[in-house]
């Protein structure tokens, strides 16, 4: 099943969120200014998480959003 399909059929943000960390890790590259990385790596260890961690909750937290 897809996420789309799982958004369309009106599934809860539970699942949703189960659904995003679910999986094999990948890596990825990704180009950002470096003021960004910087400053999102500062907020990642204030919550005391890695700069990674941040960033997939990050992108959780907005795919599972409801609007």
């Amino acid at each position: 099943m897809k996420f789309t399909e799982l958004v369309d059929s009106g599934a809860s943000k539970t699942k949703l969120h189960e659904y995003l960390v679910d999986g094999e890790q990948t890596a990825i590259t990704i180009r950002i200014p470096s003021n960004l990385k910087d400053a999102a790596a500062e907020a990642a260890t204030l919550k005391g998480l890695s700069f990674s961690a941040f960033a997939r909750m990050c992108m959780i937290d907005e795919l599972v959003k409801k609007d």
